[in-house]
Protein backbone atom coordinates (compact mmCIF):
# COMPACT_ATOMS: atom_id res chain seq x y z
CA UNK A 1 0.00 0.00 0.00
CA UNK A 2 1.32 3.10 -1.31
CA UNK A 3 1.85 6.07 1.33
CA UNK A 4 0.76 9.84 0.30
CA UNK A 5 3.48 12.30 0.69
CA UNK A 6 3.00 15.82 1.01
CA UNK A 7 0.69 18.33 2.77
CA UNK A 8 -2.81 16.47 3.47
CA UNK A 9 -6.09 18.55 2.99
CA UNK A 10 -8.94 17.21 4.16
CA UNK A 11 -11.40 19.20 2.23
CA UNK A 12 -10.92 17.85 -1.65
CA UNK A 13 -11.93 21.36 -3.12
CA UNK A 14 -9.08 23.59 -0.85
CA UNK A 15 -6.66 21.19 -1.94
CA UNK A 16 -7.15 21.37 -5.59
CA UNK A 17 -6.49 24.94 -5.27
CA UNK A 18 -3.05 24.69 -4.75
CA UNK A 19 -0.43 22.67 -6.07
CA UNK A 20 1.87 20.38 -3.13
CA UNK A 21 4.77 23.34 -3.71
CA UNK A 22 2.46 26.03 -3.24
CA UNK A 23 1.03 23.42 -0.15
CA UNK A 24 4.25 23.08 1.56
CA UNK A 25 5.35 26.97 1.11
CA UNK A 26 1.88 28.05 2.54
CA UNK A 27 2.15 25.06 5.75
CA UNK A 28 5.16 26.27 6.06
CA UNK A 29 3.93 30.18 6.67
CA UNK A 30 1.49 28.82 8.86
CA UNK A 31 3.67 27.21 11.08
CA UNK A 32 6.08 30.26 11.71
CA UNK A 33 2.72 32.29 12.68
CA UNK A 34 2.23 30.30 15.58
CA UNK A 35 2.41 31.96 19.11
CA UNK A 36 3.82 30.22 22.55
CA UNK A 37 0.67 27.95 23.05
CA UNK A 38 1.51 26.57 19.76
CA UNK A 39 -2.02 28.07 18.36
CA UNK A 40 -3.14 31.00 15.57
CA UNK A 41 -5.88 32.84 16.16
CA UNK A 42 -7.37 35.44 13.30
CA UNK A 43 -5.94 38.45 15.72
CA UNK A 44 -2.95 36.67 15.17
CA UNK A 45 -3.70 37.15 10.79
CA UNK A 46 -2.91 40.46 9.60
CA UNK A 47 0.35 41.46 11.02
CA UNK A 48 1.93 37.71 9.27
CA UNK A 49 -0.12 38.25 6.71
CA UNK A 50 0.70 41.65 5.53
CA UNK A 51 4.50 40.51 5.20
CA UNK A 52 3.95 38.25 2.71
CA UNK A 53 5.35 38.89 -0.18
CA UNK A 54 2.23 38.14 -2.41
CA UNK A 55 -0.02 40.45 -0.31
CA UNK A 56 2.78 43.11 1.12
CA UNK A 57 2.52 45.62 -1.87
CA UNK A 58 -1.38 45.30 -2.10
CA UNK A 59 -2.71 45.39 1.29
CA UNK A 60 -1.63 47.20 4.25
CA UNK A 61 -2.31 45.22 8.09
CA UNK A 62 -5.74 47.73 8.48
CA UNK A 63 -7.24 46.28 4.91
CA UNK A 64 -6.48 42.23 5.56
CA UNK A 65 -7.85 42.85 9.32
CA UNK A 66 -10.83 44.40 7.81
CA UNK A 67 -10.83 41.46 5.05
CA UNK A 68 -10.64 38.96 7.53
CA UNK A 69 -13.45 40.46 10.20
CA UNK A 70 -15.93 39.39 7.20
CA UNK A 71 -15.19 35.91 7.31
CA UNK A 72 -14.25 35.50 10.91
CA UNK A 73 -16.26 38.07 13.21
CA UNK A 74 -14.31 37.12 16.66
CA UNK A 75 -10.42 37.94 16.67
CA UNK A 76 -9.48 35.79 19.26
CA UNK A 77 -11.04 32.45 17.57
CA UNK A 78 -8.61 29.92 17.05
CA UNK A 79 -7.93 29.51 13.43
CA UNK A 80 -6.40 26.11 11.92
CA UNK A 81 -4.50 25.15 9.01
CA UNK A 82 -7.57 24.83 6.44
CA UNK A 83 -9.07 27.98 7.80
CA UNK A 84 -5.60 29.51 6.97
CA UNK A 85 -5.80 28.22 3.16
CA UNK A 86 -9.73 30.09 3.13
CA UNK A 87 -8.31 33.31 4.47
CA UNK A 88 -5.61 33.16 1.59
CA UNK A 89 -7.81 32.59 -1.22
CA UNK A 90 -10.47 34.77 -0.31
CA UNK A 91 -6.76 37.80 -0.33
CA UNK A 92 -6.12 36.69 -2.91
CA UNK A 93 -9.53 37.31 -4.74
CA UNK A 94 -9.58 40.42 -3.79
CA UNK A 95 -6.50 40.97 -4.93
CA UNK A 96 -7.43 39.83 -8.44
CA UNK A 97 -10.38 41.78 -8.06
CA UNK A 98 -8.22 44.84 -7.35
CA UNK A 99 -5.69 44.39 -10.15
CA UNK A 100 -7.99 43.31 -12.54
CA UNK A 101 -9.53 46.66 -13.95
CA UNK A 102 -5.89 47.90 -14.32
CA UNK A 103 -3.79 45.58 -16.23
CA UNK A 104 -4.87 43.91 -19.06
CA UNK A 105 -2.07 44.31 -21.19
CA UNK A 106 0.70 41.83 -22.64
CA UNK A 107 2.43 41.36 -19.31
CA UNK A 108 -0.36 39.46 -16.99
CA UNK A 109 -2.10 36.73 -17.49
CA UNK A 110 -4.01 34.89 -14.82
CA UNK A 111 -4.26 31.02 -14.45
CA UNK A 112 -7.76 29.94 -14.43
CA UNK A 113 -6.84 26.87 -12.80
CA UNK A 114 -5.86 28.15 -9.49
CA UNK A 115 -6.98 30.89 -7.09
CA UNK A 116 -3.36 31.66 -7.00
CA UNK A 117 -2.17 34.57 -8.95
CA UNK A 118 1.18 34.39 -11.39
CA UNK A 119 2.07 36.19 -14.31
CA UNK A 120 3.27 35.23 -17.87
CA UNK A 121 4.87 37.46 -20.46
CA UNK A 122 2.14 37.63 -23.64
CA UNK A 123 5.42 38.27 -25.64
CA UNK A 124 7.08 35.18 -24.11
CA UNK A 125 4.15 33.05 -24.89
CA UNK A 126 3.53 34.90 -28.65
CA UNK A 127 7.60 34.05 -29.29
CA UNK A 128 7.28 30.31 -28.31
CA UNK A 129 4.42 29.48 -30.11
CA UNK A 130 5.96 31.35 -33.14
CA UNK A 131 8.97 28.65 -32.35
CA UNK A 132 7.17 25.42 -32.32
CA UNK A 133 4.74 26.80 -35.68
CA UNK A 134 7.93 26.94 -37.29
CA UNK A 135 9.79 23.82 -36.05
CA UNK A 136 6.60 21.15 -35.66
CA UNK A 137 5.00 22.49 -38.77
CA UNK A 138 5.85 19.29 -40.69
CA UNK A 139 5.14 16.63 -37.68
CA UNK A 140 2.87 14.25 -38.89
CA UNK A 141 1.08 14.29 -35.62
CA UNK A 142 0.64 17.48 -34.82
CA UNK A 143 0.40 19.56 -38.42
CA UNK A 144 -3.44 19.10 -37.44
CA UNK A 145 -3.60 21.57 -34.88
CA UNK A 146 -1.43 23.89 -36.39
CA UNK A 147 -0.14 26.64 -36.23
CA UNK A 148 -1.36 27.80 -32.70
CA UNK A 149 -3.26 31.30 -32.56
CA UNK A 150 -0.43 33.14 -30.20
CA UNK A 151 -3.33 35.27 -29.10
CA UNK A 152 -4.97 32.63 -27.70
CA UNK A 153 -4.46 30.04 -24.81
CA UNK A 154 -4.43 27.09 -27.71
CA UNK A 155 -1.00 26.52 -26.57
CA UNK A 156 -1.54 25.46 -22.93
CA UNK A 157 -5.17 23.19 -24.11
CA UNK A 158 -2.44 21.40 -26.89
CA UNK A 159 0.29 20.91 -24.32
CA UNK A 160 -2.44 18.69 -21.71
CA UNK A 161 -2.00 15.53 -23.06
CA UNK A 162 1.63 15.48 -23.30
CA UNK A 163 2.73 14.99 -27.06
CA UNK A 164 3.38 18.47 -28.09
CA UNK A 165 5.65 18.80 -25.11
CA UNK A 166 7.67 15.09 -26.38
CA UNK A 167 7.75 16.52 -29.41
CA UNK A 168 9.37 19.76 -28.63
CA UNK A 169 11.97 17.89 -26.56
CA UNK A 170 13.21 15.92 -29.47
CA UNK A 171 13.11 18.58 -30.98
CA UNK A 172 15.70 20.50 -28.79
CA UNK A 173 17.66 17.04 -28.38
CA UNK A 174 17.09 14.42 -31.29
CA UNK A 175 16.43 11.28 -30.30
CA UNK A 176 15.77 11.56 -26.32
CA UNK A 177 12.47 10.00 -26.74
CA UNK A 178 11.42 6.92 -28.86
CA UNK A 179 8.49 8.82 -30.89
CA UNK A 180 6.71 5.17 -30.73
CA UNK A 181 6.48 5.47 -26.94
CA UNK A 182 4.13 8.46 -27.42
CA UNK A 183 0.79 7.96 -27.37
CA UNK A 184 -0.69 9.69 -30.23
CA UNK A 185 -4.39 10.17 -30.89
CA UNK A 186 -7.11 12.85 -30.91
CA UNK A 187 -8.36 11.86 -27.50
CA UNK A 188 -6.14 9.69 -24.88
CA UNK A 189 -7.79 7.55 -21.93
CA UNK A 190 -6.39 8.96 -18.92
CA UNK A 191 -3.48 6.31 -18.63
CA UNK A 192 -2.33 7.14 -22.08
CA UNK A 193 -2.17 10.74 -20.91
CA UNK A 194 -0.51 9.99 -17.98
CA UNK A 195 2.24 8.35 -19.43
CA UNK A 196 2.77 10.66 -21.98
CA UNK A 197 3.27 13.22 -18.53
CA UNK A 198 5.70 10.65 -17.00
CA UNK A 199 7.66 10.72 -20.10
CA UNK A 200 7.49 14.19 -20.59
CA UNK A 201 8.54 15.34 -17.27
CA UNK A 202 11.73 12.24 -16.84
CA UNK A 203 13.01 13.14 -21.00
CA UNK A 204 12.99 17.10 -19.42
CA UNK A 205 14.52 16.61 -16.79
CA UNK A 206 17.32 14.53 -18.89
CA UNK A 207 18.23 17.11 -21.22
CA UNK A 208 18.48 19.55 -17.81
CA UNK A 209 15.20 21.22 -17.88
CA UNK A 210 14.07 22.18 -13.71
CA UNK A 211 10.53 20.26 -13.24
CA UNK A 212 11.03 20.24 -9.26
CA UNK A 213 7.67 22.66 -9.42
CA UNK A 214 5.69 20.67 -11.83
CA UNK A 215 3.87 17.63 -11.80
CA UNK A 216 1.71 15.45 -14.14
CA UNK A 217 -1.67 17.30 -12.77
CA UNK A 218 0.12 20.74 -13.58
CA UNK A 219 0.15 19.68 -17.62
CA UNK A 220 -3.31 18.02 -17.51
CA UNK A 221 -4.66 21.10 -15.90
CA UNK A 222 -2.39 23.60 -18.57
CA UNK A 223 -1.30 25.96 -15.66
CA UNK A 224 0.26 28.46 -18.09
CA UNK A 225 2.76 29.97 -15.99
CA UNK A 226 4.83 26.33 -14.97
CA UNK A 227 3.68 24.60 -18.63
CA UNK A 228 5.61 28.22 -20.41
CA UNK A 229 8.54 27.74 -17.92
CA UNK A 230 9.12 24.20 -19.13
CA UNK A 231 8.42 25.14 -22.94
CA UNK A 232 10.78 28.24 -22.30
CA UNK A 233 13.63 26.20 -20.54
CA UNK A 234 13.16 23.35 -23.62
CA UNK A 235 13.52 25.68 -26.51
CA UNK A 236 16.64 27.56 -24.78
CA UNK A 237 18.34 23.90 -24.66
CA UNK A 238 17.80 23.42 -28.47
CA UNK A 239 18.73 27.65 -28.95
CA UNK A 240 22.37 26.88 -26.99
CA UNK A 241 23.03 23.15 -28.31
CA UNK A 242 25.77 24.25 -30.68
CA UNK A 243 27.53 26.63 -28.37
CA UNK A 244 30.53 24.22 -27.61
CA UNK A 245 33.79 22.88 -29.04
CA UNK A 246 32.55 19.92 -30.08
CA UNK A 247 29.87 21.23 -32.60
CA UNK A 248 31.61 24.28 -33.22
CA UNK A 249 34.97 24.66 -33.10
CA UNK A 250 35.83 27.79 -34.65
CA UNK A 251 34.78 28.86 -30.67
CA UNK A 252 38.49 28.03 -30.39
CA UNK A 253 38.40 31.52 -31.90
CA UNK A 254 37.72 33.34 -28.80
CA UNK A 255 40.47 32.23 -26.15
CA UNK A 256 44.24 32.77 -26.46
CA UNK A 257 45.92 29.82 -25.14
CA UNK A 258 45.67 26.29 -24.14
CA UNK A 259 44.61 27.22 -20.35
CA UNK A 260 41.87 29.47 -21.73
CA UNK A 261 40.81 26.63 -23.81
CA UNK A 262 40.19 24.20 -20.80
CA UNK A 263 38.36 27.20 -19.17
CA UNK A 264 35.72 27.57 -22.38
CA UNK A 265 35.07 23.97 -22.27
CA UNK A 266 33.65 24.47 -18.72
CA UNK A 267 31.38 27.17 -19.21
CA UNK A 268 27.85 27.16 -19.45
CA UNK A 269 26.60 27.92 -23.08
CA UNK A 270 24.63 31.41 -21.87
CA UNK A 271 28.43 32.05 -20.80
CA UNK A 272 29.81 31.21 -24.16
CA UNK A 273 27.21 33.08 -26.05
CA UNK A 274 28.26 36.16 -24.00
CA UNK A 275 31.96 35.31 -24.18
CA UNK A 276 30.99 35.24 -28.09
CA UNK A 277 29.52 38.46 -27.94
CA UNK A 278 31.46 40.53 -26.67
CA UNK A 279 34.51 39.24 -28.45
CA UNK A 280 32.61 40.74 -31.76
CA UNK A 281 31.56 43.78 -29.27
CA UNK A 282 35.29 44.47 -28.90
CA UNK A 283 36.16 44.31 -32.38
CA UNK A 284 33.96 46.89 -33.53
CA UNK A 285 35.16 49.25 -30.98
CA UNK A 286 31.96 48.96 -28.42
CA UNK A 287 33.38 50.23 -24.86
CA UNK A 288 31.22 48.53 -22.65
CA UNK A 289 31.01 44.52 -21.83
CA UNK A 290 27.81 42.67 -21.38
CA UNK A 291 27.36 40.51 -18.77
CA UNK A 292 23.59 39.69 -19.01
CA UNK A 293 21.04 38.87 -21.48
CA UNK A 294 18.54 42.04 -19.76
CA UNK A 295 19.47 45.61 -18.48
CA UNK A 296 23.09 45.22 -20.83
CA UNK A 297 21.17 45.33 -23.88
CA UNK A 298 18.01 47.91 -22.92
CA UNK A 299 19.49 50.56 -24.81
CA UNK A 300 20.07 48.41 -28.15
CA UNK A 301 23.19 49.70 -28.21
CA UNK A 302 25.39 46.41 -28.23
CA UNK A 303 22.85 45.01 -30.95
CA UNK A 304 23.61 47.64 -33.23
CA UNK A 305 27.64 46.87 -32.77
CA UNK A 306 27.26 43.01 -32.67
CA UNK A 307 25.23 43.38 -36.49
CA UNK A 308 27.12 45.89 -37.97
CA UNK A 309 30.28 43.70 -37.34
CA UNK A 310 28.73 41.02 -38.78
CA UNK A 311 26.44 42.18 -41.23
CA UNK A 312 28.04 45.10 -42.43
CA UNK A 313 26.34 44.92 -46.00
CA UNK A 314 22.71 45.75 -44.22
CA UNK A 315 24.34 48.28 -42.01
CA UNK A 316 22.36 51.62 -41.46
CA UNK A 317 24.35 54.35 -39.77
CA UNK A 318 21.05 55.49 -38.18
CA UNK A 319 20.73 52.86 -36.21
CA UNK A 320 23.18 54.48 -33.74
CA UNK A 321 22.70 57.51 -34.48
CA UNK A 322 19.04 57.57 -32.64
CA UNK A 323 18.71 58.73 -29.65
CA UNK A 324 15.18 57.20 -28.85
CA UNK A 325 15.66 53.54 -27.62
CA UNK A 326 12.41 52.02 -28.90
CA UNK A 327 13.43 53.39 -32.61
CA UNK A 328 17.14 52.15 -32.26
CA UNK A 329 15.49 48.43 -31.20
CA UNK A 330 13.20 48.82 -34.39
CA UNK A 331 16.00 48.96 -36.56
CA UNK A 332 18.21 46.77 -34.80
CA UNK A 333 15.14 44.29 -35.47
CA UNK A 334 14.95 45.37 -39.05
CA UNK A 335 18.76 44.63 -39.70
CA UNK A 336 18.17 41.38 -38.02
CA UNK A 337 15.06 40.46 -40.83
CA UNK A 338 17.80 40.88 -43.87
CA UNK A 339 19.91 38.64 -41.61
CA UNK A 340 17.20 36.43 -41.98
CA UNK A 341 16.82 36.00 -38.21
CA UNK A 342 13.78 34.66 -36.61
CA UNK A 343 11.70 37.48 -34.71
CA UNK A 344 12.31 36.19 -30.89
CA UNK A 345 11.02 39.27 -29.47
CA UNK A 346 9.51 43.10 -29.86
CA UNK A 347 11.11 46.31 -30.02
CA UNK A 348 9.75 46.66 -25.93
CA UNK A 349 10.85 43.49 -25.05
CA UNK A 350 14.72 45.13 -26.03
CA UNK A 351 13.88 48.27 -24.43
CA UNK A 352 12.12 45.96 -21.04
CA UNK A 353 15.06 43.89 -20.85
CA UNK A 354 13.32 40.45 -21.66
CA UNK A 355 16.34 37.85 -20.51
CA UNK A 356 14.61 35.11 -22.17
CA UNK A 357 13.62 36.35 -25.33
CA UNK A 358 16.95 38.50 -25.28
CA UNK A 359 18.66 34.98 -24.59
CA UNK A 360 16.75 33.69 -27.47
CA UNK A 361 17.75 36.48 -29.98
CA UNK A 362 20.96 36.49 -29.44
CA UNK A 363 21.44 32.44 -30.03
CA UNK A 364 19.87 32.91 -33.49
CA UNK A 365 22.00 35.31 -34.87
CA UNK A 366 24.94 33.33 -33.58
CA UNK A 367 23.46 30.32 -35.25
CA UNK A 368 22.69 32.90 -38.60
CA UNK A 369 26.40 34.05 -38.66
CA UNK A 370 28.71 33.78 -35.96
CA UNK A 371 31.30 35.96 -37.67
CA UNK A 372 33.87 33.07 -36.80
CA UNK A 373 37.06 31.81 -38.84
CA UNK A 374 36.33 28.76 -40.72
CA UNK A 375 40.51 28.47 -41.51
CA UNK A 376 41.79 28.57 -37.96
CA UNK A 377 44.91 26.74 -36.74
CA UNK A 378 43.48 25.88 -33.67
CA UNK A 379 40.78 23.31 -35.08
CA UNK A 380 43.46 20.70 -34.72
CA UNK A 381 42.73 20.99 -30.59
CA UNK A 382 39.00 20.63 -31.11
CA UNK A 383 39.77 17.55 -33.60
CA UNK A 384 42.09 16.13 -30.84
CA UNK A 385 38.47 15.98 -28.69
CA UNK A 386 36.99 13.77 -30.37
CA UNK A 387 36.72 10.39 -29.07
CA UNK A 388 35.87 7.02 -30.01
CA UNK A 389 32.28 6.22 -30.30
CA UNK A 390 32.02 4.10 -27.23
CA UNK A 391 33.25 6.65 -24.98
CA UNK A 392 30.93 9.55 -26.63
CA UNK A 393 27.99 6.90 -25.71
CA UNK A 394 28.73 6.57 -22.31
CA UNK A 395 29.43 10.03 -21.19
CA UNK A 396 26.28 10.85 -23.20
CA UNK A 397 24.53 7.95 -20.62
CA UNK A 398 26.12 9.05 -17.34
CA UNK A 399 25.28 12.79 -18.30
CA UNK A 400 22.07 12.50 -18.71
CA UNK A 401 21.52 10.25 -16.03
CA UNK A 402 23.26 12.82 -13.71
CA UNK A 403 21.27 15.52 -14.74
CA UNK A 404 18.09 13.65 -14.43
CA UNK A 405 18.74 13.20 -10.42
CA UNK A 406 17.55 17.03 -9.93
CA UNK A 407 20.63 17.95 -8.35
CA UNK A 408 21.55 21.64 -8.51
CA UNK A 409 24.21 21.98 -11.17
CA UNK A 410 24.29 20.68 -14.97
CA UNK A 411 26.65 19.01 -16.37
CA UNK A 412 26.81 20.02 -20.19
CA UNK A 413 30.48 18.29 -20.55
CA UNK A 414 30.75 15.14 -18.35
CA UNK A 415 34.56 14.76 -17.90
CA UNK A 416 35.32 18.65 -17.52
CA UNK A 417 32.54 19.35 -15.27
CA UNK A 418 33.53 16.37 -12.84
CA UNK A 419 36.49 17.56 -12.47
CA UNK A 420 36.15 19.87 -9.43
CA UNK A 421 34.71 17.02 -7.64
CA UNK A 422 31.29 19.32 -6.77
CA UNK A 423 28.74 17.47 -9.35
CA UNK A 424 30.13 14.00 -7.91
CA UNK A 425 29.49 14.88 -4.53
CA UNK A 426 25.95 16.52 -5.69
CA UNK A 427 25.36 13.02 -7.07
CA UNK A 428 26.53 11.14 -3.97
CA UNK A 429 24.23 12.62 -2.31
CA UNK A 430 21.29 12.07 -3.91
CA UNK A 431 21.63 8.21 -4.52
CA UNK A 432 23.07 8.26 -0.52
CA UNK A 433 21.66 11.09 1.11
CA UNK A 434 23.84 12.13 4.32
CA UNK A 435 26.85 10.61 2.83
CA UNK A 436 28.80 13.70 2.32
CA UNK A 437 30.29 16.62 4.55
CA UNK A 438 29.22 19.43 3.06
CA UNK A 439 31.75 21.69 5.53
CA UNK A 440 34.48 19.76 3.68
CA UNK A 441 33.34 20.49 0.45
CA UNK A 442 34.16 23.44 -1.57
CA UNK A 443 31.66 25.03 -3.89
CA UNK A 444 32.53 26.35 -7.34
CA UNK A 445 33.88 28.66 -8.73
CA UNK A 446 37.16 26.78 -6.88
CA UNK A 447 40.72 28.64 -8.07
CA UNK A 448 43.15 26.92 -5.74
CA UNK A 449 44.17 23.35 -7.03
CA UNK A 450 44.20 21.64 -3.33
CA UNK A 451 40.55 22.47 -3.16
CA UNK A 452 39.90 20.53 -6.01
CA UNK A 453 41.51 17.45 -4.68
CA UNK A 454 40.15 17.92 -1.78
CA UNK A 455 36.43 17.47 -3.01
CA UNK A 456 37.65 14.63 -5.20
CA UNK A 457 39.62 12.62 -2.23
CA UNK A 458 35.71 13.12 -0.35
CA UNK A 459 34.12 11.38 -3.07
CA UNK A 460 36.41 8.64 -3.48
CA UNK A 461 36.43 8.16 0.20
CA UNK A 462 32.06 7.91 -0.03
CA UNK A 463 32.34 5.79 -2.64
CA UNK A 464 34.54 2.86 -0.87
CA UNK A 465 32.15 3.76 2.19
CA UNK A 466 29.51 2.40 -0.48
CA UNK A 467 31.76 -0.53 -1.04
CA UNK A 468 32.28 0.88 -4.71
CA UNK A 469 35.47 -0.46 -6.15
CA UNK A 470 38.51 2.05 -6.14
CA UNK A 471 41.85 0.24 -6.00
CA UNK A 472 44.54 2.60 -6.75
CA UNK A 473 41.99 5.48 -7.19
CA UNK A 474 43.11 8.90 -5.92
CA UNK A 475 40.99 11.90 -6.05
CA UNK A 476 43.52 13.61 -8.12
CA UNK A 477 43.04 11.06 -10.95
CA UNK A 478 39.45 13.15 -11.06
CA UNK A 479 40.75 16.19 -10.78
CA UNK A 480 43.09 15.51 -13.83
CA UNK A 481 40.16 14.25 -15.87
CA UNK A 482 41.07 10.53 -16.38
CA UNK A 483 38.32 9.33 -18.71
CA UNK A 484 38.46 5.63 -18.32
CA UNK A 485 38.39 5.79 -14.43
CA UNK A 486 35.75 8.54 -14.10
CA UNK A 487 33.76 6.54 -16.43
CA UNK A 488 34.40 3.20 -14.31
CA UNK A 489 33.13 5.18 -11.03
CA UNK A 490 29.98 6.38 -12.65
CA UNK A 491 29.17 3.24 -13.88
CA UNK A 492 29.28 1.55 -10.33
CA UNK A 493 27.52 4.61 -8.77
CA UNK A 494 24.70 4.45 -11.27
CA UNK A 495 24.77 0.89 -10.50
CA UNK A 496 24.22 1.70 -6.82
CA UNK A 497 21.21 3.58 -7.67
CA UNK A 498 19.25 0.90 -9.20
CA UNK A 499 20.20 -1.54 -6.78
CA UNK A 500 19.22 0.72 -4.09
CA UNK A 501 15.62 1.36 -6.27
CA UNK A 502 15.54 -2.20 -6.39
CA UNK A 503 15.89 -3.01 -2.65
CA UNK A 504 12.64 -0.20 -2.02
CA UNK A 505 10.80 -2.32 -4.44
CA UNK A 506 10.97 -5.80 -2.48
CA UNK A 507 7.93 -4.62 0.14
CA UNK A 508 6.26 -5.83 -3.14
CA UNK A 509 7.94 -8.97 -3.51
CA UNK A 510 7.33 -9.79 0.60
CA UNK A 511 10.77 -9.14 1.18
CA UNK A 512 12.20 -11.82 -1.84
CA UNK A 513 15.02 -10.35 -3.68
CA UNK A 514 14.62 -8.94 -6.56
CA UNK A 515 16.69 -10.88 -9.48
CA UNK A 516 17.31 -10.89 -12.89
CA UNK A 517 14.55 -12.98 -14.26
CA UNK A 518 11.91 -11.08 -12.19
CA UNK A 519 12.66 -8.20 -14.17
CA UNK A 520 12.53 -10.56 -17.59
CA UNK A 521 9.39 -11.74 -16.54
CA UNK A 522 7.62 -8.04 -15.34
CA UNK A 523 9.38 -6.80 -18.88
CA UNK A 524 7.73 -9.63 -20.96
CA UNK A 525 4.38 -9.38 -18.94
CA UNK A 526 4.23 -5.63 -19.80
CA UNK A 527 5.14 -6.14 -23.53
CA UNK A 528 2.86 -8.86 -23.58
CA UNK A 529 -0.18 -6.83 -22.41
CA UNK A 530 0.69 -3.82 -25.36
CA UNK A 531 -0.51 -6.81 -27.75
CA UNK A 532 3.17 -7.43 -28.91
CA UNK A 533 4.57 -11.05 -29.41
CA UNK A 534 8.36 -9.92 -28.92
CA UNK A 535 10.17 -11.76 -25.15
CA UNK A 536 13.68 -10.93 -23.60
CA UNK A 537 15.34 -14.38 -23.03
CA UNK A 538 18.19 -12.55 -21.29
CA UNK A 539 19.76 -9.21 -20.51
CA UNK A 540 23.34 -10.49 -22.71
Amino acid sequence: MSSFVGVFVSDQWLQGQFTQVELRGLKSKFTSMKNQNGKVTVGDLPSSMSKLKEFSDRYNVEEIKAGLGELFPDSSQEIDFEGFLRSYLDLQKRATAKLGTSKNSSSFLKATTTTLLHTVSESEKASYVAHINSYLRDDPFLKQFLPIDPSSNALFDLAKDGVLLCKLINVAVPGTIDDRAINKKRVLNPWERNENHTLCLNSAKAIGCTVVNIGNQDIIEGRPHLVLGLISQIIKIQLLADLNLRKTPQLLELVEDSNDITELMGLAPEKVLLKWMNFHLKKAGYKKTVSNFSSDLKDGEAYAYLLNVLAPEHCDPSTLDSKDPSERANLVLEHAEKMDCKRYLTPKDIVEGSTNLNLAFVAQIFHQRNGLSTDNKKFSFAEMMTDDDLISREERCFRLWINSLGIESYVNNLFEDVRNGWVLLEVLDKVSPGSVNWKQATKPPIKMPFRKVENCNQVVRIGRQLKLSLVNVAGNDFVQGNKKLILAFLWQLMRFNMLQLLKNLRSRFQGKEISDADILNWANKKVKSSGRRYQMESFK
